[in-house]
């Protein structure tokens, strides 16, 4: 069984009548990309910093790598790096000026460690090239390269797309595979764009008003957001019980009064519709569609109300 990293259990902030997390649980396992998914003010940079312990919480438990208690936390937060506020970054210094003075501040002993993380933000070739002169994606790198001149165990991002263009977006996205997969380390990472953070998360929980309101793998994500045949009839039952016998469809949903999703026999469309005409049925539409993942996202936020 793989190590629990984080458990947060019931973890509550207020501000004032406020309520910025409420009873929040969240488990993360050792080698996981966990992707925290919430609308602007859904508390998921609250929650953040208060597993980084910027901030404290008013009811709850954060426990890392197994440890809870001020102390120990304190010591297990020395495994951890975390990209969540503006980083320190100089900008009158290098990109090696700027790590190299991390690395001090951070206690690493190794002075090539600095070259080493300039090589997996693919900063090497900024010579001395100013902090300042970056482009707003380098500076992005450089402050990913902060979180781990320390070589962390875990690391929590921030938004960490956020701003950033296409190509920026694709360099950063790939970085995080490359964390993950060839490091080892274990993320944390926030966005609110559902589409963009499924391209590289394994894990998800989606968050709002400061509520976890679902949490769910990978695969179940992408069965939430399958191909279907969406049907939409005058006689829900009577087609329901045709797509079955004459069908042998199993895999579908009834959403509303009128509207079947069948999730198989994508090939038989033409067919269904002929067969429901044919016994009577009023098919007032009949289409292959693709279920959105921010549709997804927003319908469950919907749900609890926005």
């Amino acid at each position: 069984m793989a190590q629990c990293v984080l458990r947060a259990t019931d973890a509550t902030k207020k501000y004032g009548q406020s309520t910025a997390l409420k009873k929040v649980n969240i488990e993360i396992s050792r080698g996981q990309i966990y992707g925290l998914i919430g609308l602007n003010g859904a508390g998921k940079s609250t929650f953040m910093r208060a597993v980084t312990g910027l901030i404290s919480l008013d009811g709850g438990e954060i426990e890392l790598f197994g440890k809870s208690g001020a102390e120990a936390l304190r010591k297990a937060r020395r495994k951890m790096g975390q990209s969540i506020e503006t980083p320190a970054i100089y900008p009158n210094l290098t990109a090696t000026q700027n790590l190299e003075i991390q690395r001090l501040i951070g206690g690493v002993p190794d002075p090539g460690e600095v070259g080493r993380i300039l090589k997996v933000i693919e900063l090497s070739d900024t010579g001395k090239k100013k902090a300042k002169n970056f482009s707003f994606g380098m500076k992005q790198r450089l402050g990913l390269g902060i979180a781990l001149i320390t070589n962390p165990e875990f690391l929590i991002l921030d938004e960490p797309t956020n701003g950033l263009d296409p190509r920026g977006i694709i360099e950063m996205r790939n970085l995080i595979r490359r964390l993950s997969e060839e490091q080892g380390i274990t993320l944390l990472v926030s966005s609110h764009i559902l589409d963009e953070l499924s391209l590289v998360a394994t894990h998800f929980g989606i968050i709002h008003k400061g509520e976890m309101i679902r949490e769910l793998g990978a695969d179940e994500l992408a069965k939430e957001a399958r191909q279907y045949i969406r049907i939409v009839v005058d006689k829900t039952a009577e087609a329901v019980a045709m797509l079955r016998e004459r069908f042998k469809v199993s895999e579908y949903d009834v959403s509303g009064k009128n509207e079947i999703q069948v999730f198989e026999r994508f090939d038989l469309t033409g067919e269904i519709n002929a067969a429901l005409v044919q016994s009577g049925i009023m098919v007032r539409e009949i289409s292959l569609s693709e279920r959105k993942l921010e549709d997804y996202f927003m319908n469950l936020a919907e749900v609890r109300g926005q």
